[in-house]
């Protein structure tokens, strides 16, 4: 008897494991079109953080900066700054978007300014 429990609980941990490799393998599949992720924010010209990239400093909190061409993507890692994009140059237009802390994503639509913010 005590030797059908440790068969059944090594193969039930053999199957968490494997579900488990499964999740790993789908996720990196799907982020294997990124950029790795690493500290700091960058924008990009193009989608899935392809094209041109602005590094951005973070710790210029509230300053408004104009991009040379306009981000299409964004990647963003930190623990208490966030990104408030917009659709016009001098941090203008009708489009406004903001970040969280951790985000990579394509943006909803060409952004052409950008100010650094509180998380």
């Amino acid at each position: 008897m005590l030797a059908s429990r440790t068969r059944l609980r090594g193969a039930a941990a053999a199957t968490a494991f494997a579900a488990a490799l499964i999740g790993v393998g789908a996720q990196s599949a799907a982020a294997a079109d990124w950029p790795a992720l690493r500290e700091g924010a960058y924008l990009y010209s193009g989608p899935t953080g392809t094209g041109t990239v602005t590094e951005v400093d973070l710790h210029d909190l509230g300053t408004c900066h104009t991009l040379s061409a306009p981000a299409r993507s964004l990647q963003i890692v930190s623990g208490s700054t966030a990104l408030k994009l917009y659709s016009g140059a001098d941090c203008t237009g009708a489009l406004a978007w903001r970040s969280s802390s951790l985000t990579q994503t394509n943006l909803p639509w060409a952004m052409l300014s950008y100010q650094v913010v509180t998380a």
